[in-house]
């Protein structure tokens, strides 16, 4: 932490203290640590990373060129690769760069990618030498007639992929199969910062570079300010995008500069709109945005275009205190060209010599040419202090003839106009004077809710511990004082707890439960299943004949009767069965619930035993089990009787019925009757089914449901009361272990008030050191700091009960939680 004072030495041990007293809390765990611990990073870090993000031809490398006032990034429209750059400070005499350049398969794939796009062939081999060749050639097709590289999409991409393509050929012995090769600028026998930045400036080299590291010396660098440069968000490559959104989302980005294309294409795109929602989620930057909508010089000429700017700018950010209107271009070139005179034709001979050159020996006119001419007609220009007209003799010409003509004053006018110096002088505030501070603030604001807590925390146990009395006998008096009232609480407990599984098993919440009803219903279905598949229409008939020994024959309304009474009876035993493992199931897992609960062993704490809660759920236990089984009876003994609407005209079952009776009337002894056994069986299944269906899905569960919540609340009711009433026997049982409890009591409460004081101690050591680096920063608003006058002791129990220590009646619930709270 360069020029950070020397109060703040320790600040992250001192914020680390705070953090552990409160992981020592267990009621304060829960609170998020998250963003201290973010806002700390950022404080004590010696980087303050500075990501430049926005689409491509956004300007984002021409702006930063302009900031540092140096060439140093490459600058193009269309240009397609993913190429991370980083700018450090160094010292004048360590100026270097590092090269990290995409592997081969990393150029394969952006190759086929950009192959696919232009129609090309997706699969190829770039090391064959007459693949690229046709490429190469097929690429200048597209070019020329799209009429030139920057007329449309296509064409773009077409340069980007001569780019890429050139690239590797021209650096295929610094690029690595599979693995990303890094080389210091002396292994290209570089000698200075400037012959490497135009080596990695060169678009081909550019195109095949993943990442470049400059270490350049300016003022804004200092202090560990580092600006990264990122892919555009709106990258043909879906994965270079994708870069910048994770250098937005990733914990080391302190600020962001969002560079907006706004100002030429009237609206915010999608991907902006994409990238200002991403910054928000990053607490790391917080408010730490600069807005710079940049190409602001397209405006100048077109009205309808500087109006709608206007609006979204007053629309969609309502604090403009950081948006800024801004021309690279213009604005880097022109710092470039104060250095320049007629001599070298104000850098046509110097700094655009390269961009100048043509094939036919024709000058080519660089970009910020064409722009510093319509500059100088735009309006922008007063009249009176620049009379400037431009003729019919070559924008180069005109050029070097205004700036002859108009020299210093319309450079500084024009530097002025492009919004940089406004925007530099900006950052360079920012991050000399106001940086530091606001990520100490930023740190005071987070550490001020945990503060707080801590605080409260703290003065309430202190203030309850104080209360308490310190006494022996006047520690007996109020754990007996407050004995009416703990019983009170624990009838209520039990109360609340049985409801509660009450109400979880008539609203089909309680799992356990829910599966053994499942269970019954399947045993009822699977039975019925065997009563139908073992059925003998043989046994049923000798049944029949032994009830009437005089008869050798059986009319089938007896098989039947003997068969409804045969399956009735036989589901009411696995009904009953069912039942009362459902039952003995419930109570004991409730019993299990109620052993596992506070106020049992509250209980136990105050009458030695459970004050006969176990035998009267038992008890309930055995009256809902008896219940049951009377009602499993009745529900069954309803089989015996057919279906309401069994014998009904043009139902299936009647006519099942009459097949069958025609079937066993054809004979009078048994063999009839045995062959008729399947249809028998069938109408016995149409009678049982729905009986069956309606018991385990409607009346059953009704009837269980109704039984447990009659049985059970009204006996938790009379219990709750009858525990209450036993005061006399707690009474008589607490004095027996009250002397020592007191005892343990009163020195648990002293060893509990020194640990309190102890983090008192320890937490206003470490606010107070915070707070010595906050007014060093002259930052004012401070933690607070716990102190005697904070802590407002509460008149203590011990006090109270000696004012009514001959009071014999036992105050009720309001007034103890009076006392005690």
């Amino acid at each position: 932490m360069s020029d950070v004072p020397i109060q703040c030495e320790n600040l992250a041990e001192q914020v680390e203290s705070i953090l552990k007293l409160l992981q020592q809390e267990p009621s304060l765990r829960s609170q998020d640590v998250i963003p201290v611990r973010t806002s700390l990073g950022k404080v004590i870090s010696p980087k303050f990373e500075i990501v430049f993000a926005g689409a491509f031809s956004a300007g984002k490398s021409m702006l930063i060129n302009a900031l540092l006032e140096r060439e140093l990034l490459y600058s193009a429209e269309g240009h397609a690769t993913g190429t991370e750059c980083k700018i450090e400070y160094a010292e004048p005499n360590n100026e270097r760069v590092v090269l990290t350049f995409l592997s081969e398969a990393e150029i394969r794939e952006q190759a086929s990618f950009l192959c696919e796009k232009l129609g090309f062939k997706k699969t190829l081999n770039i090391n064959e030498s007459e693949v690229i060749n046709l490429l190469l050639q097929g690429c200048e097709t597209i070019i020329q007639k799209e009429g030139g590289e920057s007329r449309s999409e296509r064409a773009k991409q077409a340069k980007a992929l001569i780019l890429l393509l050139d690239g590797y050929e021209a650096n295929r012995q610094h690029i690595h199969t599979m693995n990303n090769a890094t080389y210091s600028m002396e292994q290209f026998n570089f000698s200075n910062l400037k012959e490497a930045a135009g080596y990695a400036r060169r678009g081909s080299n550019s195109a095949v570079l993943k990442r470049i590291e400059y270490y350049c010396n300016h003022p804004l660098l200092e202090d560990g300010n580092v600006i990264i440069d990122t892919p555009g968000i709106d990258a043909p490559v879906a994965k270079d995008a994708q870069l910048t959104y994770d250098k937005i989302q990733d914990p080391d980005t302190s600020a962001v500069v969002c560079v907006l294309k706004s100002a030429s294409a009237g609206d915010m795109t999608k991907e902006e709109t994409e990238l200002l929602e991403t910054m928000r989620g990053n607490s790391g930057i917080r408010d730490r945005i600069f807005y710079t909508f940049n190409r602001i010089d397209e405006t100048w000429y077109n009205t309808q275009l500087r109006q709608r700017l206007d609006d979204l700018i007053n629309q969609q950010f309502r604090d403009t205190s950081r948006v800024y209107k801004t021309s690279g271009l213009l604005g880097f070139y022109g710092s470039q060209i104060k250095q320049t005179s007629i001599q070298d034709r104000f850098g046509l001979d110097s700094i655009f010599a390269e961009s100048i050159k043509s094939l036919n020996g024709t000058e080519e006119t660089p970009q910020f040419i064409h722009e510093f001419n319509k500059y100088c007609i735009s309006g922008k220009l007063s009249s009176s202090q620049f009379d400037i007209s431009v003729k019919n003799e070559g924008p180069n010409k005109n050029y070097v003839r205004i700036l002859s003509e108009h020299g210093t004053p319309l450079i500084n006018q024009l530097i002025k106009d492009s919004g940089i110096e406004e925007f530099s002088t900006a950052i360079t505030k920012y991050l000399a004077e106001e940086k530091r501070p606001q990520l100490f603030k930023s740190l005071a604001d987070d550490l001020q809710e945990i503060c707080i807590k801590l605080q409260k925390h703290y003065q309430d146990e202190q203030r309850y511990l104080d209360s308490q009395p310190r006494e022996i006998e006047a520690m007996k008096a109020q754990e007996l004082q407050r004995l009416n009232q703990q019983l009170q609480q624990v009838g209520k407990d039990f109360h609340d707890h049985i409801k509660d599984e009450v109400n979880q098993i008539i609203n089909n919440y309680c799992d356990a439960f829910e599966a053994d009803f499942k269970l019954l219903q399947s045993r009822m279905i699977r039975r019925l299943d065997e009563l139908l598949h073992t059925f003998s229409a043989l046994d049923a008939h000798g049944r029949a004949t032994r009830s009437h020994p005089r008869n050798s024959t059986a009319p089938l309304l007896a098989i039947l009767v003997e068969a409804l009474y045969y399956f009735a009876n036989q589901l009411e035993d696995i009904l009953i069965d069912s039942s009362q493992q459902l039952v003995t199931n419930l109570f004991e897992r409730l019993i299990e619930k109620i052993r596992r609960s506070e106020y049992y062993r509250q209980l136990y704490r105050l009458l030695g035993n459970d004050g006969g809660i176990e035998q009267k759920v038992k008890n309930v236990e055995k009256i809902v089990s008896q219940v049951l089984i009377s009602d499993a009876r009745v529900e069954c003994d309803r089989y015996v009787k057919e279906s309401p609407r069994f014998y009904d005209e043009g139902t299936f079952s009647i006519y099942q019925f009459r097949q069958t009776l025609l079937q066993t009337s054809q004979g009078y002894d048994s063999q009839s009757i045995v062959e008729a056994e399947p249809a028998i069986r069938q109408l016995l299944k149409l009678d049982f089914e729905p009986k069956i269906q309606k018991t385990i899905r409607q009346t059953f569960r009704q009837t269980i449901n109704q039984t447990i919540n009659t049985q059970l609340l009204p006996m938790v009711e009379q219990q709750a009361d009858d525990i209450l009433q036993q005061y006399p026997q707690a009474r008589a049982y607490l004095e027996q272990s009250l002397q020592q409890e007191a005892e343990e009591k009163i020195l648990k409460n002293q060893r509990l008030l020194s640990i309190v004081e102890q983090k008192i101690t320890a937490y206003n050591s470490a606010v107070s050191q915070i707070n010595n680096c906050l007014q060093s920063m002259h930052l004012y608003e401070l933690l607070p700091v716990i102190g005697k006058e904070n802590v407002q002791p509460l008149e203590t129990d011990a006090e109270i009960i000696e004012d009514n220590v001959n009071v014999n009646n036992i105050w009720d619930s309001e007034d103890l939680m009076d006392v005690l709270n």
